[in-house]
């Protein structure tokens, strides 16, 4: 059993305990639409609000006769002519545009670039592909009205389309810039390693992992498809600069390494950042726990960096 309380500092204990008091103690027994009125009350608690002079407002797009809602963040000043789509976490099951509203703004205020924020279709009514689906479609729309270069950036099941939209589109006239990935699944060796070690990690465990996976799969076996697990790919070349920071005692945590080195063997650029003493879900620890907040800064700072064409790393 991995000793968390030798891991895991005094703020980052009471934000778990501060998630934990938001679900009660039968919520796996609970019906999805259950699940999710339960993830959204948590969400708003710790909403954060937005910074200053940013604006958003609710807008659609239209792919195959479907709507996808989307929310556009304004900064009060621009700084550059990149823009930044953001896919939200929620393992495909939960989330929304307001699970992540405040993220999406906090991104657009230190990057001073606009955000699009994509509400893809859930699991399980819209098994995949229903959900990278989406995610590709808003990204060519998107990018095809968008003069400057587009950085796509996510969180946990929001990472996994990030990633799945760089290796569909890659080769494109209008391709990602950059992608930016928080504590991402990625599809690695779940018998082994960060999947073995935090199996039962605090937020989120391995187990909590293949439940979400069976019901975003509708229960069917998926192999070689990146656009379900980017690591399925057998070509990692052409795939754009990659930075990940990752939560240190989470399962999905070697899926960062694993990706970076398959990116880098194909002559990628790629960063990973290992959020040493963080669990999956730290972005609403970022205002209250200082390792969350660092981790933060580096996401906001790749993404300001990769949407001006440069590579700090």
């Amino acid at each position: 059993m991995t000793d968390y309380s030798r891991l895991l500092g005094p703020e980052i204990t009471a934000f778990i305990a501060r998630v934990d008091a938001c679900y009660p103690a039968d919520t796996a027994q609970r019906s999805v639409e259950q699940q999710r009125d339960i993830y959204n009350a948590m969400c708003k608690v710790f909403h954060a609000g937005h910074p200053d002079g940013v604006t958003a407002k609710d807008d659609a797009l239209t792919a195959d006769s479907r709507t996808i809602p989307i929310r556009r963040y304004t900064p009060p000043e621009t700084h550059g002519e990149a823009l930044v789509i953001y896919y939200h976490g929620g393992g495909f099951v939960v989330g929304g545009l307001e699970s992540h509203d405040d993220v999406c703004a906090e991104i657009c205020a230190a990057t001073g670039f606009p955000v699009v924020s994509v509400d893809y279709r859930l699991a399980p009514e819209h098994i995949h592909p229903a959900q990278s689906d989406d995610a590709i479609a808003a990204f060519r729309q998107l990018a095809a009205d968008h003069d400057g270069p587009v950085i796509v950036c996510g969180d946990s099941a929001g990472g996994t389309l990030s990633a799945a939209v760089c290796h569909t589109v890659r080769g494109e006239a209008k391709a990602p810039a950059g992608q930016v990935l928080i504590y991402p699944a990625l599809g690695g060796d779940e018998s082994k390693g960060s999947y073995v070690a935090h199996a039962d990690a605090p937020g989120f465990t391995t187990a909590d992992m293949k439940a979400y996976n069976a019901l975003r799969s509708g229960g069917r076996a998926i192999s070689g498809d990146p656009t379900f697990k980017p690591l399925m790919d057998t070509d990692f070349s052409g795939l754009p600069p990659t930075v990940m920071v990752s939560a240190g005692c989470d399962p999905l945590n070697d899926d960062c390494r694993d990706y970076r080195d398959a990116l880098r063997a194909a002559g990628v650029k790629a960063h990973w950042v290992e959020g040493k003493g963080l669990i999956h879900g730290f972005l609403r620890a970022r205002h209250t726990a200082e390792p969350a907040r660092l981790a933060f800064a580096e996401i906001t700072g790749a993404v300001a960096a990769l949407g001006k064409g440069q590579w700090p790393y």
